[in-house]
């Protein structure tokens, strides 16, 4: 196996090493081909071109995400129909063939506390070393602090661990006494995805929720989440993840931030606009059968983008909802942060790479859906190197002998400035929908606004070394640290404000 570019997963001594390295590959020599190319009167057209159509295509998809999902806020039906896109443009849907699954017949829209639920399997996946620290505390959230089914329910705590630890006498003590755990060891396991499937085996409910060992619902999310599937047009639907330890230090404050603009505008406005989601890794509820059937490939790292593009490809459908919360810790350091958001990346990459040409082709995609994946994946393979050259290459133009290209330059500024402003909106719509369980404040909302333009970057950064690292064919797995919360450090300026 090749060895990783993930700058934080060596000793800090080779961080300097790496750094020179990479800004050596990723900056200066691409600079150095484009002062080259220009001073010997070639054009970059085709790549400022390219750049262009990557900023106005993603200036309408923000803005037009933003839009729906402020048309929404206006509306008091809960049940707001997706596929604004399909109605408004008079598309036709494709005729879905999907597997034999027993389905409920449709009846029309009922609230949350009005459907039945039906017995019900909840999945927590755990790594023990890694989690052995927080385990116990949502466990006991989900026995105590989560409404259960009048039909019963099933706790499955799927893991793995090396060695014997002793939480695990803890846990088995837990389990005789709360009936509804079930603890399910899987011997040899080396993935996430090897212990759902573990658990998909011996699972019972006719629903089941998907959780990371370190998120806490909503005291209702099983009965919202039954609430889309039972009428059997879903087979999955994705709630809203926020983050608990928002106030534990400055990274925490901006992740809790972006994920409010991901989960509260973003993937809620693509459901609204395409009628399509994607199954986030947790806080994400299957019908049992469908899940069953699909499985986890144990080799993928994003296993849960690789099941969403795949159920997509069968002719499931997938929705998501803002309302079903559920809280989870985001990573309280750079190191941390560096290495889930290159796993995320390099796996999008890999899902693309596996399944795009498929995307095209599919039938059970209608004409809005298919050219809304075609756009997310191409962008997961293209977006960041695209991005990154935008340094290079304006430091090229003022660097080389060339005449400047003016014209590029305003219209590139003018962009950008949209961009910012469509990112600030983002910002805005986002933390002024935020759940009431959010521990942020719209003050936070403004210092994101601030620090977006260095953080885009280091995201940027990020999504190059997972391309590299793609393209040299490391696939080396770095579990996200889960430790508890810590006492909140955040400067007394933010403190209190609403």
């Amino acid at each position: 196996m090749k060895s990783s570019l993930a700058l934080f997963a060596q000793p800090v001594l080779a961080i300097a090493r790496r750094l020179l390295w990479l800004s050596t590959w990723l900056l200066w020599i691409p600079m150095a081909v484009y002062i080259f190319a220009l001073n010997h009167d070639h054009s970059l057209g085709i790549l400022q071109g390219a750049l262009l159509v990557v900023s106005l295509i993603g200036l309408v998809v923000i803005n037009a995400e933003t839009a729906v999902v402020i048309y929404s806020s206006r509306r008091s039906n809960p049940w707001f129909n997706r596929g604004l896109l399909q109605r408004w443009a008079g598309v036709r849907r494709w005729r879905r063939r999907r597997p034999a699954v027993a389905r409920p017949t449709s009846m029309p829209g009922l609230l949350p506390t009005q459907v039945a639920l039906p017995f019900v399997s909840v999945i927590v996946a755990a790594y023990l070393p890694n989690e052995q620290d927080i385990i116990e505390d949502t466990l006991l959230h989900w026995l105590t602090q989560v409404t259960p089914p009048a039909q019963g329910w099933e706790i499955i705590l799927a893991y793995n661990t090396p060695v014997r630890l002793p939480v695990e006498n803890r846990l088995q003590a837990m389990a005789r006494r709360y009936p509804a755990l079930v603890l399910l060891p899987v011997p040899h396991s080396q993935s996430k995805a090897e212990n759902l499937n573990a658990a998909l085996q011996v699972a019972n409910g006719e629903m089941t929720g998907i959780f990371d060992a370190d998120h806490h619902p909503a005291a209702d999310c099983l009965s919202r989440a039954w609430a889309w599937l039972y009428q059997g047009r879903y087979d999955m639907v994705q709630g809203r993840n926020i983050i608990r330890n928002a106030k534990d230090s400055w990274l925490t404050q901006l992740i809790a931030v972006e994920f409010e603009c991901i989960y509260g505008v973003s993937h809620y406005g693509r459901s609204l606009l395409a009628d399509t989601a994607l199954f986030g890794g947790s806080n994400g509820y299957w019908r049992t059968a469908a899940l069953r059937h699909l499985g986890f490939h144990h080799t993928r790292l994003t296993e849960d983008i690789d099941v969403t593009v795949r159920s997509l490809l069968a002719g499931y459908r997938l929705v998501h909802d803002p309302a079903i919360v559920t809280t989870e810790l985001a990573p309280d350091n750079l190191r941390g942060l560096w290495l889930q958001r290159q796993r995320w990346s390099q796996g999008w990459l890999e899902v693309a790479g596996l399944h795009l040409r498929r995307v095209l082709r599919s039938p059970h995609l209608d004409r809005a859906q298919k050219p809304y994946w075609v756009l997310m994946l191409l962008f997961s393979q293209g977006f960041y190197p695209l991005v990154w050259q935008v340094v290079p290459m304006l430091l090229s133009i003022y660097l080389s002998r060339s005449t400047r290209d003016l014209d590029f330059e305003n219209l590139n500024l003018v962009l950008m400035g949209l961009l910012t402003l469509s990112v600030v909106l983002q910002v805005a719509v986002a933390m002024g929908l935020r759940p009431t369980a959010s521990t942020y404040t719209r003050r936070h909302g403004v210092l994101y606004c601030l620090l977006s333009p260095v953080y885009f970057w280091l995201k940027a950064l990020i999504g190059m070394v997972a391309v590299v690292n793609h393209c040299s064919g490391s696939r080396v797995w770095h579990v996200t640290a889960r430790t508890k919360s810590k006492p909140n450090r955040w400067m007394v300026a933010l403190r209190g404000v609403k």
